[in-house]
């Protein structure tokens, strides 16, 4: 015979030759030929033989929280309000004490987390490796894929699926405005000049189905469907003929690519002409009709103040001949001029020459 205490917040329980006879509760005891193990409730309850053995008697089934959980399951363990562990497939056991447990059995067959589950408790480093998240960003749309097969429109947010076997895809896009670069067009005009052309245009996708779900590679469409509205438009035009209707060129590839555009779920905001490039032997005759353009315009000038001279010569000669005093003015404007050219004048003759320069001097 031997005395056993069992204390406070611990359990134990009688074996004898090996077999199972009963609990024992806090307090002390008399034990003849039988043996006794002593659990903390404290912890978690790890059974010394078969559990289903201990369950059959209705006195440990009371005490013990029993949670099973299946393959395709997981459970959240909490104490006290904390996460504690989280279970995988197996069979566990706990005290029922002071500790408030509390479980929270989810399903990870399926995709979608339909538990109350918060976010916080999702990125929790206990529970993120059974967690598969996505962030979509406030100017982005995206599409769920299951399994190849269209399941929702992802807006902007944060999602969280489990993490299992079943595939997922995810495709985005950006739903600000964007722009295309349409370079280096090599297009010929209709009467066979070369020319490179290059332009841009700025769109924004408003649909995301059409955009990813019925088309493919809706940008490089987008670009085809620019090029090819290019190449008809300056196709039916003489190169003179393109050159007075530049201007009209993006507003015409404007309503030419809008319609088609809105099948590939895309908006057309504005489209421009950046440069026309010429080759090289254009652009030298080019040079040389606009040289000689400057230069009629220069002869042009030239004759014009030419003739305007000429006009003024003319009647000044007529005002002259009316007026004598006006033609005598003229010539001692002249003869200032001179003068005002010459140092030093050196006279040696007779008193006549002396008389000629008087009379050019002094008026009558």
């Amino acid at each position: 015979m031997k005395r056993v205490t069992i204390n406070a917040y611990e359990r134990g329980l009688i074996f004898k030759n090996g077999a199972y006879q009963r609990m024992l509760q806090e307090g002390r005891h008399w034990l003849i030929n039988e043996d006794v193990q002593i659990f903390d409730v404290n912890k978690p309850f790890v059974a010394p033989l078969e559990l289903n053995i201990l369950l059959q008697d209705p006195e440990i089934t009371a005490a013990l929280h029993v949670v099973e959980v299946s393959e395709t399951e997981i459970v959240l363990h909490y104490e006290n309000g904390l996460l504690k562990q989280v279970l995988t497939a197996g069979r566990y056991t706990f005290w029922k004490n002071m500790i408030d447990y509390k479980f929270i059995r989810a399903d990870i067959s399926k995709i979608a987390i339909t538990e109350n589950i918060d976010r916080s408790t999702l990125c929790h480093r206990l529970v993120a490796p059974y967690v598969r998240s996505y962030s979509v960003e406030s100017h982005e749309q995206a599409i769920l894929l299951i399994d190849g097969k269209y399941s929702m429109t992802l807006y902007p947010g944060i999602y969280f699926w489990w993490k299992n076997n079943i595939s997922i895809t995810i495709s985005k896009i950006d739903t600000r405005q964007l722009q295309a670069e349409i370079n280096g067009q090599e297009i010929l005009t209709k009467d066979k000049a070369a020319l490179r052309i290059n332009a841009w245009a700025q769109y924004r996708v408003v649909d995301i189905d059409k955009a990813l779900l019925q088309n493919k590679d809706y940008e490089r469409q987008l670009y085809i469907l620019f090029q090819l509205a290019l190449r008809e438009y300056i196709a039916a035009l003489n190169f003179d003929e393109l050159l007075e209707k530049k201007d009209a060129l993006a507003p015409y590839i404007l309503q030419a690519v809008s319609p088609k555009a809105e099948a590939l779920g895309i908006t057309i905001a504005s489209f421009g002409i950046r440069d026309i490039i010429l080759p090289g032997d254009v652009k030298e005759i080019m040079n040389q009709v606009l040289v000689a353009e400057k230069k009629a315009q220069a002869n042009i000038i030239m004759r014009r103040e030419e003739t305007a001279s000429t006009r003024s010569l003319l009647n000044t000669a007529k005002l002259m001949e009316d007026n004598p005093m006006l033609f005598k003015l003229k010539e001692m404007e002249y003869v200032e001029k001179i003068a005002e050219k010459i140092n030093n004048i050196s006279v040696s003759g007779n008193g006549v020459l002396i008389d000629q320069l008087r009379q050019i001097f002094i008026p009558k």
